[in-house]
């Protein structure tokens, strides 16, 4: 089995919420024309000709995950050296999105490129790449004072691919229901 880079597994929050956060990404976010918004479950991932062979196991493990109502509440942000930052909002609770990533990344252990770093897995939506500390803490400063958290029921994930252009567009392939409230 193989991986890719033209291909993820995915939290995508409503379309009702992506308002206000286009908003940010169109000032701050070079890849805002590649990715819809999107919390990073597992990328890079299978190629799409290899979804087949794995989707049923997703299935299955998304039929027997409870819904989890996410809130996004506050900004954050990653170093990357020589005053380069990736802004993020934090959802939250990050613990139940941690857990539920434990669970597929069985079903792939070499899709496991996201928990490489020194904290290991941090669920985050990326929202823009900020070069300056100090222009950072402005924007968190300003983003903060003027944002209105927003929330939605996180009970389904998506596989997503995209050609393999330099230009192209992820898509969704594939989505997976939660277990459904009886």
């Amino acid at each position: 089995m193989s991986k890719v880079y033209s291909s993820a597994v995915v939290i995508i929050p409503p379309k009702e919420i992506w308002e206000s956060i286009q908003e940010i990404r169109k000032i701050y976010d070079r890849n805002i024309n590649r990715w819809m918004p999107h919390i990073t479950l597992l990328y890079p991932f299978r190629p799409i000709n290899q979804y087949e062979d794995i989707e049923k196991s997703f299935s299955e493990i998304c039929k027997n995950f409870k819904p989890i109502e996410v809130y996004l509440k506050s900004f954050s942000f990653f170093p990357h050296g020589y005053q380069k930052y990736t802004l993020w909002i934090d959802p939250e609770p990050n613990i139940s999105i941690i857990e539920f990533q434990k669970k597929i990344q069985k079903i792939v252990p070499d899709c496991n490129d996201v928990n490489k770093y020194k904290i290991g897995f941090r669920p985050h939506l990326s929202v823009g790449q900020i070069k300056g500390k100090n222009k950072l803490n402005k924007i968190i400063t300003d983003l903060q004072t003027n944002w209105e958290e927003k929330k939605f029921i996180l009970n389904k994930i998506y596989f997503i691919s995209r050609e393999e252009s330099k230009t192209s567009k992820f898509k969704i392939s594939k989505q997976f229901q939660f277990k459904r409230n009886n």
